[in-house]
């Protein structure tokens, strides 16, 4: 039941202008915190803090027409509603009425509401009709596909087949290597089912669009009116000798593969070769590298320098050797050593160590191989009716529909698409991120659901944890030819803006510990105001930009 809650230390709210925030405490409730805020003129009540991580959204970014964007990892709830507008954001935010009366703030809502600090979306379905949505895999674009298409109403049947269980925070394994999978599922099981979403345990095998349908390893068959494809990535391998031969030899994407990296840990005190300078890669050597010996052997100059530059790179460096982490750069992998050569004789050895092409050897209990995926698209190889790009992906448009096929759709790892962010243009990219994938599932949902729903763009965004928490947003279709950074890049605490250029484009930002520089920069992206490299070299702060 609403009820009347003043608000700690407020007397009114004449002063705010219109983008303007404010956090206050409600009396009688312990913890209990909402946001004010102001957007053409009006006054809106809400949750004050992030639904993905907590982030506190009084430090985020509003804009005139009311987008409250999360200073940490971008998401965004549009304030006259609470609702989610982008991931990662899996629960909107409640509302409340606002109003000033005897020289004090009030707010009126549900006390539980109050508390619980976020507003999960819940159904109650029982599918029903003709239309049948498959989904073939179970990651994070899935995850957004399936809460739009109930959130707007498709009463449909949906399927998801996948091997993997429920959608994950992938994000967290790399990051913690958690190996139980309740601890990081976006939604437990019960959630899927009130909303009548089901799941088969199989691996498809086959496409058949002509009679749309679709083939399982088990030997089932599911028709469709509607397909996604979010199959992800498959872990590449390095095609050198020994690597597919010996075990303790490992990948990271799913929650077997965390287990099997813990079991090897066992007791700590392990030596640990990491092989690519890759995130996947420096997060895993930052989580085990405070008990075990870790050593990164990366063929770049410095860390992640294809992405990052050569400079952000370094910085990422002198963190993680700080925290124990040892690498060895400009190398060439040559093979596997085993830890027996006469087991080996016999294929039983287990590596004991990397051996680069210049001879120097290093001892490793075991392997962990950071060097990309590639699109996990097997399933469609062969098959006539679909063009494969040379990387295996598939051609999508800007809704994300596949190319030269009717009623089916592509996300995440496996989807190319046009991009239209600063210094895109349109060019085809295909960006393995999973902040992205869920807001391709976003959007198709919705074109499912709702097909004459206009629908907003979204500017990539990514995180890692690499000692400090690094935010970036955009991306670099062309590459970049400038990186200026502002900041102090070179404190040991490293706290800096690093703004990728293209000519007088800003194509991508970096920053560590300048929250919100990269949310204000995604939202000036987003609207086609974001700063140029002029501006930058003139001294013009893209916090002070005018959205």
């Amino acid at each position: 039941m609403a009820q009347e809650f003043k608000l700690k230390d407020l007397t009114t709210l004449s002063d705010l202008k219109n983008t303007d925030k404010k956090e206050a405490e409600v009396e009688g409730i312990e913890g209990g915190k909402v946001l004010i805020v102001k957007v053409q003129d009006q006054l809106h009540a809400l949750n004050a803090n992030c639904t993905h991580f907590g982030a506190p959204l009084k430090n985020g970014v509003v804009t005139k027409e009311g987008r409250l964007t999360c200073p940490w990892h971008g998401a965004c709830f549009n304030v006259k509603t609470g609702d989610v507008e982008d991931a990662p954001a899996p629960d909107h935010l409640h509302k409340f009425d606002v109003f000033e009366k005897d020289g004090a703030v009030y707010i009126k809502g549900a006390e539980a509401d109050i508390k619980a600090g976020r507003r999960k979306p819940t159904f109650k379905v029982k599918s029903a009709g003709q239309e049948k949505v498959v989904i073939v895999g179970g990651g994070s674009g899935t995850f957004g596909a399936v809460q739009k298409l109930r959130e707007h109403g498709f009463s449909g049947s949906i399927t998801v087949i996948t091997n993997e269980g429920l959608p994950i925070d992938r994000t967290k394994l790399s990051k913690a290597l958690i190996t139980d999978p309740s601890k990081v599922w976006l939604r437990d099981e019960q959630w899927y089912k009130d909303a009548d979403i089901s799941f088969a345990s199989d691996t498809v095998t086959a496409v058949d669009f002509k009679s749309k349908s679709v083939s399982t390893k088990s030997g089932s068959s599911y028709s469709y009116t509607k397909l996604i494809l979010a199959t992800g990535g498959t872990p590449k391998m390095l095609p050198l000798p020994g690597f597919k031969d010996q075990s303790n030899i490992f990948v990271l994407r799913q929650i077997p593969n965390t287990k099997e990296i813990m079991g090897a840990v066992g007791d700590k005190g392990k030596k640990i070769v990491i092989v690519g300078s890759s995130f996947i890669g420096m997060e895993v050597a930052n989580a085990l590298a405070k008990e075990n010996e870790v050593t990164i052997i990366g063929m770049e100059p410095a860390p992640l320098d294809r992405v990052m530059g050569s400079k952000v790179g370094q910085i990422f460096q002198r963190i993680l050797e700080k925290n124990g982490v040892k690498f060895v750069l400009n190398a060439e992998v040559d093979s596997t050593v085993p830890k027996s050569s006469i087991a080996n004789a016999v294929g039983l050895s287990s590596v004991g160590g990397v051996k680069l092409k210049d001879g120097t050897v290093y001892d490793a209990d075991f392997v962990i191989l950071g060097v990309g995926v590639a699109p996990a698209t097997e399933y469609l190889k062969g098959n006539s009716d679909v063009q494969l790009e040379k990387d295996g992906s598939l051609s999508v448009d800007e809704n994300f529909a596949v190319k030269g096929l009717t009623d089916v759709y592509a996300l995440g790892d496996i989807a190319t698409y046009p991009y239209h962010g600063p210094g895109g243009n349109g060019k085809p990219v295909r960006i393995e991120h999973w902040n992205v994938a869920q807001n391709m599932g976003r959007t198709v949902g919705t074109a499912i659901a709702k097909p004459d729903l206009e629908q907003h763009p979204f500017v990539p965004v990514f995180w890692s944890a690499l000692g400090s928490q690094l935010r970036y947003c955009g991306h670099t279709p062309d590459g970049f030819d400038d990186v200026i950074i502002t900041g102090e890049p070179d404190a040991d605490q490293p706290k800096f803006v690093a703004y990728y250029t293209k000519g007088e484009d800003v194509v991508a930002v970096a920053s560590m510990m300048k929250d919100p520089a990269m949310t204000k920069a995604a939202e000036l992206m987003r609207t086609g105001q974001m700063l140029t490299k002029s501006d930058l070299k003139n001294g013009k702060d893209v916090l002070s930009a005018s959205l």
